[in-house]
Protein backbone atom coordinates (compact mmCIF):
# COMPACT_ATOMS: atom_id res chain seq x y z
CA UNK A 1 0.00 0.00 0.00
CA UNK A 2 0.96 3.30 -0.94
CA UNK A 3 2.42 5.62 2.06
CA UNK A 4 -0.13 8.54 0.34
CA UNK A 5 -2.62 6.41 0.51
CA UNK A 6 -2.19 5.90 4.25
CA UNK A 7 -1.93 9.21 4.74
CA UNK A 8 -5.01 10.07 3.24
CA UNK A 9 -6.99 7.44 5.21
CA UNK A 10 -5.52 8.24 8.18
CA UNK A 11 -6.96 11.99 7.05
CA UNK A 12 -10.31 10.55 6.64
CA UNK A 13 -10.55 8.89 9.72
CA UNK A 14 -9.48 12.39 11.94
CA UNK A 15 -12.14 13.74 9.67
CA UNK A 16 -14.86 11.73 10.35
CA UNK A 17 -13.91 11.53 13.71
CA UNK A 18 -13.90 15.42 14.46
CA UNK A 19 -17.02 15.53 12.22
CA UNK A 20 -18.92 13.32 15.04
CA UNK A 21 -17.05 14.88 17.80
CA UNK A 22 -18.20 18.70 16.31
CA UNK A 23 -21.99 16.86 16.42
CA UNK A 24 -22.36 16.17 19.83
CA UNK A 25 -20.83 19.25 20.58
CA UNK A 26 -23.64 20.79 18.73
CA UNK A 27 -26.37 18.73 20.51
CA UNK A 28 -24.80 19.91 24.08
CA UNK A 29 -24.76 23.61 23.13
CA UNK A 30 -26.31 26.61 25.29
CA UNK A 31 -26.58 30.05 23.98
CA UNK A 32 -22.86 30.59 25.38
CA UNK A 33 -20.50 32.65 22.18
CA UNK A 34 -17.46 30.24 23.36
CA UNK A 35 -19.37 27.25 23.06
CA UNK A 36 -20.34 28.25 19.28
CA UNK A 37 -16.87 29.30 18.49
CA UNK A 38 -15.67 25.90 19.52
CA UNK A 39 -18.17 23.75 17.26
CA UNK A 40 -17.33 26.57 14.36
CA UNK A 41 -13.78 25.92 14.42
CA UNK A 42 -14.16 21.60 15.06
CA UNK A 43 -16.20 21.57 12.27
CA UNK A 44 -13.48 23.56 10.07
CA UNK A 45 -10.69 21.78 11.08
CA UNK A 46 -12.33 18.41 10.40
CA UNK A 47 -14.11 19.46 7.69
CA UNK A 48 -10.63 20.48 6.09
CA UNK A 49 -9.36 16.92 7.19
CA UNK A 50 -12.49 15.31 5.75
CA UNK A 51 -11.49 16.85 2.14
CA UNK A 52 -7.66 16.30 1.99
CA UNK A 53 -8.03 12.65 3.31
CA UNK A 54 -10.59 11.86 0.27
CA UNK A 55 -8.66 13.65 -2.57
CA UNK A 56 -5.68 12.24 -1.40
CA UNK A 57 -7.04 9.07 -1.39
CA UNK A 58 -8.70 9.56 -5.01
CA UNK A 59 -5.76 11.24 -6.46
CA UNK A 60 -2.95 9.19 -5.61
CA UNK A 61 -2.27 6.26 -8.49
CA UNK A 62 -1.82 2.78 -7.50
CA UNK A 63 1.87 1.78 -9.22
CA UNK A 64 2.00 -1.74 -9.59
Amino acid sequence: MNLKRIFGALLTILGIAGLIYTAVLFAGITSATHDVMTVVIFAGVSLIFFIAGISLIRTTKDAS
